[in-house]
């Protein structure tokens, strides 16, 4: 007896990964082998004909705050953040395609040998065609994170969700890791999470979610059935969303 394909809860996506998420055992640089295992899960999801978009950061090339701190000009080292987010973007995109998954880079800082300009039509156009779609640069501005980008997109594409994929399988109110007794939050409203400052994403980006109604998911990406089981409208980690008045 032929198995019935579950039903999808999200039509569109916003796949936001964090730059560790291709490093290797140390935290830094691109790890081909991470790249790939990402670029399966992305397949996965994108064969039960969920429309994907992505946004990558760029902590395990670069961190702004680095160069901050060193006493580096703040745009400067936000520009270069910004390039290191594109370079992960091409690394995602050699791997997806390695496995027949057509993709796109978009790029809020343009470069046209390397990726196409953000424009947001021609976004929408490659995800009703089935392709993925990665979004470097950021939003090409200093002084906003990639969550924000992440945000932004989300909302100029039309994504019915932004999935955060960490490497734990929700929201706590400490860290796990560190405390037991930490407590998982199954549902938050976007307002609890600035008042608790639970990172979540930066204020930003969940006020830019809250303002245009667009649920963030947080969830364990090295879980290999998490994505798909949220897709799927199971309860998988921790979704962020507006409380029925």
């Amino acid at each position: 007896m032929t198995e019935q394909p579950q039903p999808i809860k999200y039509k569109r996506i916003l796949l936001k990964l964090s730059g560790e998420s291709l490093a290797g055992p140390g935290g830094f640089g691109i790890d081909p082998v991470q790249a790939e295992h990402i670029a399966r899960l992305v397949k996965h999801v994108q064969e039960t004909g969920v429309e994907v978009a992505i946004v990558i950061g760029a902590g395990n090339l670069w961190r702004g705050a680095t160069g901050e701190n060193s006493g580096m000009d703040r745009a400067t080292a936000d520009y270069m953040g910004m390039l290191a987010t594109v370079i992960n973007a091409l690394a995602l995109m050699d791997a997806l395609e390695r496995l027949n998954v057509v993709t796109r880079v978009q790029s809020a800082i343009e470069m046209p040998s390397v990726a196409e300009p953000y424009i947001r039509r021609r976004a929408i156009r490659h995800l009703e065609k089935g392709r993925v779609v990665i979004f470097g640069g950021g939003t090409g501005n200093p002084y906003f994170s990639t969550d924000t980008a992440a945000a932004l997109r989300a909302t100029e594409i039309g994504a019915e969700v932004v999935i955060k994929a960490t490497k734990v399988d929700g929201v706590y109110d400490c860290d796990p890791n560190i405390y037991p007794e930490a407590v998982k939050f199954a549902r938050l409203s976007y307002m609890e999470t600035v008042n608790r400052r639970l990172e979540v994403m930066d204020t930003t980006a969940v006020t830019l979610c809250m303002e245009n109604d667009l649920p963030i998911l947080v969830l364990n990406l090295w879980d290999p059935k998490a994505l798909i089981r949220a897709i799927q409208g199971e309860p998988v980690g921790t979704l962020v969303y507006h409380e029925e008045e």
